[in-house]
């Protein structure tokens, strides 16, 4: 199992808000600015507790993650990158070329993370006009392109969203960086089993994960190929489940009735199938305290009230935690991308009292 951490680059805070769009902007989720400085204390914490990489976000309401990895790589030593990026904003061939670039200057410390995009007024406004399954087709495109070229070939191309003439690199990297991807459609399911090495979900309950990761084994199986399987989910950990639920209690406490009504408002919008189904285990409603969105054993699903994409938090002890995060690891979920707040802090509390426990053998078992 490995597990890494989140790179809050919007900004970061106690309380809960928008991870990467310019849009419901919440003052108190967001008192830390995401200056170098700030951003380097989270990403030497994740390296010091023993993470295995960072992701850092794209949207309009972020700091780019090319530019914020690379000013990071010689403020760490071992911890990788997994750069989120939109491949219709980008040609493949010059994405290949940057991530060849950042291998070398990095010492092999690159991971990709191919976002194809789920909110059609953000995508307008930087100015791509597919539709959903449009949009993946281009992300299937995008990627054979760049994987031909990352695997150092030389070769004409001309598809229906890229054309390139004796197109490869001159200098292709050492070691390939892996490719991840999410998306709960069709049209995602397919494109992962053609080309991606890693597929991610959000932290649905048990029983909506195990059928998924099952249908895209099959299609990778289909093409001859194995998928790994990552999952992203945020932790609320404490000495105590109580301690913990007292926690998510006073996130929620901190999600205006108004931020709420306006974010669920813009989810409804959205043509992303795993939106829908992260906003489908709460129905855009607060309940009666944090423990009355709890969809699943220590699953809380109050994060998505405020917070796009990953919307579900294991609430409970760190060996509670540690207990759901087996559980997963059961179903074959092979690597974890975890996040709390403030991540600064909770870097340093996840890697000193969750991950140890991770080791040890009796977890699974309990």
């Amino acid at each position: 199992m490995e597990v890494s951490w989140f790179l809050p680059s919007r900004g970061d805070g106690r309380d809960v808000g928008p991870a990467t769009t310019d849009r419901g902007h919440s003052a108190a989720a967001l008192r830390r600015r995401p200056t170098l400085e700030y951003l380097a204390a989270v990403a030497q914490a994740a390296e010091q507790a023993g993470f295995a990489a960072v992701l850092t976000p794209t949207g309009s309401g972020c700091e780019d993650a090319w530019v914020v990895c690379s000013a990071l790589v010689p403020l760490t030593s071992r911890l990788h990158f997994l750069v989120a990026f939109r491949p219709g904003f980008v040609l493949p061939t010059l994405a290949a070329q940057q991530a060849a670039s950042f291998q070398r200057l990095s010492g092999n410390r690159l991971r990709l993370n191919v976002v194809t995009g789920g909110d059609p007024v953000e995508q307008r406004a930087y100015g791509d006009f597919l539709d959903h399954d449009a949009r993946y087709a281009r992300t299937g495109e995008f990627l054979e392109v760049l994987r031909r070229c990352l695997a150092g070939e030389r070769f004409d191309v001309a598809g229906e969203h890229f054309a390139a003439r004796d197109a490869g690199l001159v200098r292709p990297p050492d070691v390939v960086p892996p490719v991840y991807l999410g998306g709960a459609s069709p049209a995602a399911e397919e494109v992962t089993a053609r080309w991606v090495d890693r597929y991610l979900t959000w932290g649905e309950p048990p029983a909506m994960v195990a059928p998924r990761l099952d249908r895209v084994r099959e299609r990778a199986a289909a093409h001859g190929r194995t998928v790994r399987f990552g999952m992203r989910l945020h932790v609320v950990a404490r000495d105590t489940p109580e301690q913990a639920w007292a926690e998510a209690d006073r996130m929620l406490a901190g999600m205006p009735a108004s931020a709420i009504a306006a974010t669920q408002e813009r989810f409804a919008r959205m043509d992303s199938v795993g939106q829908a189904r992260m906003t489908s285990l709460h129905g855009g409603a607060a309940g009666d305290g944090a423990r009355s969105l709890e969809v699943a054993p220590n699953l809380w699903a109050g994060i998505g009230l405020v917070r796009e994409g990953a919307a579900t938090a294991l609430v409970g002890s760190s060996e509670q935690v540690a207990e759901r995060l087996a559980e997963y690891a059961a179903l074959g979920v092979d690597e974890f991308v975890l996040s709390g707040y403030p991540h600064l802090e909770e870097a340093w509390r996840v890697g000193e009292e969750v991950l140890p426990l991770l080791a040890r053998e009796p977890v699974g078992a309990r």
